[in-house]
């Protein structure tokens, strides 16, 4: 969901829950918001009325939703009523919890209606501010928890719902949401009122619109699903050809991964935060990655994480490599198949080096249940390029048809509702019949990588290469080991501390090749001792 650099920056992004798997101790689950917004272009106060059809999962007097009050720079929102049935309900509004007093029992459905105002923080939740062409724009920016800063919301990726966004705006502006468009009216004053409605169940996270003056171009269809580019009329030529890539990468991950989960699909150039924002078939994508060598990646990453993200989405951030890492790989796999297995090797390379890097600064694993809710910790090494790695290796360990198939499983079982790491290992194991608990925990749960110290000598009597694996790092690995010696690729299964094998060999090898199809997460250190033994 998330990126930065242009590519780095232009992906640090994506991934979430769902009305299967509620905010653990939550007496409500949300089945519907229907938020209906005012923007004007005199100042930067939105007016809105949020309905929030909501479950109620067992009895209750009491129940909360997320919405920031307003600080003392004037910045927040202000509550003014929340009905039931036209009838007012009492509340107490604190500085990011809304307190809903309301009487209900187990099982029943209630719909309360929030009359609410403000100016949302600087860059949070709503961004409100000019593009690089100095025109007023408002793009919604809620990854990973900021949608309350604008929306009075259950901001949790654990509690999705389904969502119409209803707009009032200057009527020189397009708007853009989630779902499909199904009304746009003029209205009296200059303004125009326009209305998307999303019935997929999504987290906030992905949830968003985007008003701007757009040009805006119909790609054509991908599998029947219609491809829009939504971009700055500035840059409507170089827009329309960079964005249309998108239609060549829907169909590819429609084949392997299974239905894509919306009615269409809308890239959108925007003032993001990140590089890119995966929301759910409304793709946000940084103003200036019109025109930037990265837009093929950036898009294979963010549309990736429609199935893995926010159809699939994970129970906690502790998971967000079930996104992010998903993401990355999916990125891995849509150019290897464009463009060969060389270009796999090389990005796995590049990533390789990332994720080594990054542990020289912060040790922890992949899943990591340590950042006290500083989610944005989370956008790293570990949840992007070692979570990728992992999904590598998963392939190289069961095989194409089988890891394919756990993958495709996968999706279809958790598509619209949330997963766990050990969610996705069951249905791996089913899918191959293997045990993987071994793979899960070494390389998900504990932090750090294989380091080997190879050392290797030619025993010139036996015609043999003797050879002796080190691993250095305190936790061992049970892994595969592939080298090639003299031309010859072998593979050796290494689970102790120290292993010695021995290979036949006519002649002493020019050198030893570690992991020449770049098939293992490992630093690799090679000594020939050079001693012959005659």
């Amino acid at each position: 969901m998330r990126k930065i650099s242009l590519y780095s920056a232009l992906i640090l992004i994506a991934f979430f829950f769902s009305a299967k798997a509620q905010v653990p101790g939550s007496p409500i689950d949300v089945q519907h918001y229907t938020f209906a917004i005012q923007l004007n272009d005199e100042n930067n106060n939105i007016k809105g009325e949020a309905t929030i059809d909501v479950k109620f999962l067992k009895n209750a007097s009491t129940f909360q939703i997320n919405l920031v009050k307003k600080n003392s720079k004037g910045r927040g929102m202000t509550v003014s009523s929340i009905k039931e049935n036209g009838k007012d309900v009492h509340f107490v509004q604190d500085s990011d919890i809304v307190n809903i007093d309301a009487t209900a029992k187990a099982n029943s459905q209630h719909s309360f209606t929030i009359a609410y105002e403000g100016v949302p923080a600087e860059r949070d939740g709503l961004i409100i501010s000019t593009n690089k062409f100095g025109k007023r724009t408002f793009f919604g920016d809620n990854w990973p928890n900021r949608a309350h800063n604008w929306l009075p919301c259950v901001d949790d990726p654990a509690d999705k719902a389904a969502v119409d966004f209803i707009v009032t705006a200057p009527a020189h502006y397009q708007v853009v949401a989630n779902g499909l468009k199904i009304q746009e009216e003029a209205q009296p004053n200059n303004m125009k009122l326009t209305h998307w409605k999303e019935t997929v169940v999504l987290p906030t996270k992905v949830m968003t619109l985007g008003v701007a003056e757009f040009a805006i171009d119909n790609v054509g269809d991908a599998d029947g699903i219609p491809v829009y580019s939504y971009v700055f009329p500035e840059n409507k030529e170089v827009g329309f050809k960079g964005y249309a890539v998108a239609k060549e990468i829907l169909p590819v991950y429609i084949k392997k991964f299974g239905p894509y989960a919306y009615k269409k699909l809308a890239n959108v150039q925007s003032k993001t935060t990140y590089g890119g924002l995966e929301n759910a078939n409304t793709i946000f994508y940084n103003e200036n990655s019109v025109g930037s060598r990265g837009i093929e990646e950036l898009m294979a990453h963010e549309i990736a994480h429609q199935w893995f993200g926010d159809g699939a989405t994970e129970k906690s951030f502790s998971n967000l490599w079930l996104s992010e890492g998903f993401a990355t790989y999916m990125t891995n796999f849509y150019l290897e198949n464009k463009y060969g297995v060389d270009t796999l090797k090389k990005r796995l390379i590049k990533d390789r080096q990332t994720v080594i890097s990054y542990e020289r600064r912060r040790m922890t694993p992949v899943v990591d249940t340590t950042t006290n809710g500083n989610f944005m910790v989370l956008l790293n090494a570990n949840s992007y390029q070692k979570g990728g790695w992992v999904l590598h290796m998963l392939r190289r360990k069961l095989g194409e048809d089988v890891f394919w198939k756990g993958i495709r499983n996968y999706y279809a079982k958790y598509n619209g509702s949330n997963a766990n790491t050990d969610d996705l290992r069951k249905v791996m194991e089913q899918a191959s019949g293997q045990n993987l608990e071994v793979f899960f925990k070494q390389w998900l749960f504990t932090a750090g990588h294989p380091q080997l110290n190879i050392n290797w000598t030619y025993n010139a009597d036996k015609k043999v290469v003797e050879l002796t694996i080190e691993q250095k790092q305190n936790s061992l690995y049970d892994v595969s080991v592939e080298l090639s010696i003299g031309g010859q690729k072998n593979t050796i299964q290494v689970k102790d501390k120290m292993t010695s094998v021995q290979f036949p060999a006519a002649t002493k090898p020019a050198s030893i090749i570690t992991d020449p199809d770049v098939n293992l997460l490992a630093s690799f250190s090679v000594t020939n001792t050079d001693q012959a033994i005659k």
